[in-house]
């Protein structure tokens, strides 16, 4: 079995591969340290997983995954991330993913990931498991951010911690101008008026803390 483990930090990395030492079946393990090297790595060569960090420099995993749906390559991606499942799973799975991850978890959780999406299915936590089913009843409380494209989900953030459209356009590198382009999308697709609902929003949802 041939992997790639997409991630910034050599700790991890190193961790992660102790970790697949476990599977007798695993075989060549590759790396890589930035988003824009992973992207070309999965498509120039074949793996049968991908462990791909969300929050990974030049290019992140949701982007990786939204272009390998463009791109029409299927890869089994196990997403791993120091995000709450609540913030980025349903939109990882949603985009390709095959299961997640968080890497305080990983010890635990990444053999019995790997195995149960190697036998056909996807991987979810059992709390996230249950998550889900308990807001059943709460669909749009659920999937209203799902509507958001990524520069925009990554403002809603920024929005409902409360930063102003000039510490956001710092932080990001963007004009006010484009900041505030923005946010009238996010308050449109969530049908919302005031940066004071994006904060409710956020905390009901466990976007934020």
């Amino acid at each position: 079995m041939k992997i790639l483990i997409a991630d910034d930090h050599t700790i991890v990395r190193e961790g992660l591969k102790q970790i697949l030492k476990k599977l007798p079946e695993i075989g060549q393990v590759e790396e890589a340290t930035n988003g824009v090297d992973a992207l070309k790595m999965i498509e120039s060569s074949f793996y049968d997983f991908v462990i791909l960090d969300i929050s990974l420099p030049g290019m992140s995993g949701i982007d990786i995954l939204k272009s390998l749906k463009l791109l029409n390559i299927t890869s089994r991606i196990l997403i791993l991330s120091m995000h709450p499942e609540e913030q980025f799973a349903i939109r990882a799975l949603k985009l390709g993913a095959l299961g997640y991850v968080t890497k305080d978890r990983a010890g635990e959780e990444l053999l019995a990931a790997i195995r149960k999406i190697s036998g056909g299915g996807k991987y979810v936590s059992p709390e996230l498991a249950e998550y889900m089913a308990f807001n059943l009843d709460s669909k749009f409380e659920i999937t209203v951010h799902l509507k958001l494209s990524e520069r925009e989900f990554q403002i809603m953030i920024l929005l409902a911690k409360g930063k102003s459209s000039r510490q956001i356009a710092s932080d990001l590198f963007i004009s006010e101008k484009t900041v505030g382009t923005h946010r009238l999308r996010i308050m449109r697709k969530m049908g919302m008026k005031k940066n004071t609902d994006l904060t409710f929003y956020a905390i009901n949802n466990k976007l934020i803390e």
